[in-house]
């Protein structure tokens, strides 16, 4: 063989071989793809299975506040474990308008006053910021971080506020009066009256109740007799109801007999001029 016809020959075979590899790559990136596509879709449609396996139905409860930061409970209302159509899941923070407005102490006496800001447990998951309010002044920045403050009378009443914040964001503010303890006095001596007359009318209403109830009972046990009595009596009603009819009826009679001659008489006179 020539050398020109070896040669010729040998690139003959690498272009064929080169359109050979030419043409499985696209094969083989095609089933590639649809391996991975596969692989991957997998996982999904069991996602979605799973998904429309569990369906749970969830509702709120109520807030334990009006304002504020509180609790609710977390009610799950479908796929609740045995027969019970709901069943508690949780219980979860909820929130309400930040201003609570004024606040009453939770103790007090002559000389002190203890006072609490807005928070729920637990009681070191907020940061506290109490202040003195001034009339007409800037509000003093009090050193107390703590949820409860005492306060000490004075001579003059007071007013605080208490600022709750949870990440540095106010989510509850309350404002307390502290009185004097001579207007605590006041205060004390005129609850006396509002009690008394509360309890008297109290007192009143459970009279009335135990009587009422004493004569029911006294009719259901008597019941025999009570139906006599009752009997007899519009017995009696009907009898003077009918006397008085008959009574009626005999003076109306009367009085037609009475009407009656004179007009015979009248007629008479009238003829005889006639």
């Amino acid at each position: 063989m020539r050398p020109g016809g070896a040669g010729c020959s040998a690139g003959l075979l690498l272009a064929v071989g080169w359109l050979f590899l030419a043409g499985l790559q696209p094969a083989c990136g095609t089933n590639a793809t649809g391996v991975q596509d596969r692989g991957l879709s997998g996982p999904e449609t069991e996602g979605e299975v799973s998904n429309m396996k569990v369906v749970r139905e969830v509702e709120y409860g109520m807030c334990t506040v009006t304002c504020g930061v509180g609790i609710r409970e977390v009610i799950l209302t479908k796929g609740c474990p045995g027969s019970e159509s709901k069943c508690v899941v949780r219980v979860e923070e909820c929130r309400g308008p930040v201003d609570c407005g004024w606040g009453k102490p939770i103790s007090e006496s002559l000389d002190s006053v203890r006072l609490e800001c807005v928070h729920t447990p637990p009681e070191n998951r907020f940061k506290y910021v109490w202040k003195h309010i001034r009339p007409e002044q800037q509000p003093i920045i009090l050193p107390n971080d703590s949820a409860v403050l005492e306060v000490h009378r004075q001579i003059h009443p007071s007013a605080f506020e208490c600022d709750t914040l949870d990440n540095n964001e106010i989510v509850a503010s309350v404002r307390f009066t502290v009185y004097t303890s001579n207007e605590l006095q006041m205060q004390r001596s005129r609850r006396p009256d509002t009690d008394a007359v509360l309890v008297f009318v109290l007192t009143i209403g459970v009279v009335m109740c135990i009587f009422v109830i004493f004569v029911l009972i006294f009719i259901i046990i008597n019941w025999a007799a009570v139906k006599t009595f009752w009997e007899a009596k519009v017995s009696a009603t009907e009898v003077h109801s009918e006397l008085t009819s008959v009574k009626h009826r005999q003076s109306s009679s009367f009085q037609q007999s009475t009407v009656e001659p004179h007009r015979r008489e009248d007629d008479a006179a009238s003829e005889w001029n006639e």
